[in-house]
């Protein structure tokens, strides 16, 4: 096993009791010491790997952001896609190990200061989604890809929410969730085959942003 591996899976171990006690005894009346001695790790390990509290609440979301990021950073020849696979990412990543992510949810909940932080959480995401769309797609209007990126943000936990519930969710229903954003959107590629003779006659539907219909021309014009 590797030494990122097994921080990975100390961690774990430390958020899976901080949980534990969260539940057992509250929030505010559960100590770091209380949890660094349940998790079998030293104070300073604790604050050096989490700050806080709070931290060890949401310190996936930390993880995640700064691993969507750095795949953002990566060529994608459809930036509104790779937003959709960064979404798609968030949720495997719950969906490996429901049992404890509906156990967050249940802390977070139930605590007023953590639902705070998990609104400022959501928001993160939202931006850097949209932060990646105007990127991505230079002259976009701001309105597409905050709305855009909003969509994707809302329809995601929204399908994430019914998994932390309780029931059986697979990530085929979130993607079809959202390719219906992408269909909304107007930027949900047709499967159509073209061949290496066609004319292109280039007709977009309404709800297209004018920097995707650009962004589609100049793809064409770049093949052909």
């Amino acid at each position: 096993m590797t030494e990122h591996a097994d921080v990975s899976r100390a961690r774990t171990a430390v958020v899976a009791a901080a949980l534990e006690l969260f539940s057992r005894h509250g929030f505010e009346q559960t100590s770091v010491e209380q949890i660094a001695k349940a998790a079998g790790v030293s104070r300073s390990t604790f604050f050096r790997q989490f700050g806080g509290k709070e931290d060890v609440v949401f310190t996936d979301h930390d993880s995640l952001l700064d691993e969507l990021r750095t795949f953002l950073d990566e060529p994608h020849d459809d930036p509104w896609a790779a937003v959709c696979e960064a979404s798609e990412r968030v949720f495997g990543h719950f969906a490996r190990d429901p049992e404890l992510a509906r156990h967050r949810y249940q802390i977070v909940r139930d605590v007023p200061v953590l639902r705070e932080r998990e609104i400022v959480t959501v928001f993160r995401y939202e931006r850097l989604f949209d932060e990646y769309l105007r990127d991505a797609l230079p002259g976009i209007d701001p309105i597409d890809a905050v709305g855009y990126s909003a969509l994707v943000t809302a329809v995601h936990n929204h399908v994430l929410r019914q998994l932390l519930r309780g029931k059986r969710v697979p990530l085929s229903t979130l993607r079809t969730a959202l390719d219906d954003v992408r269909r909304r959107y107007g930027v949900l590629p047709e499967s159509s085959q073209a061949a290496t003779d066609d004319v292109v006659v280039a007709v977009f539907p309404r709800s297209m942003p004018i920097a995707e219909m650009s962004r589609r021309v100049q793809a064409e014009l770049s093949h052909s």
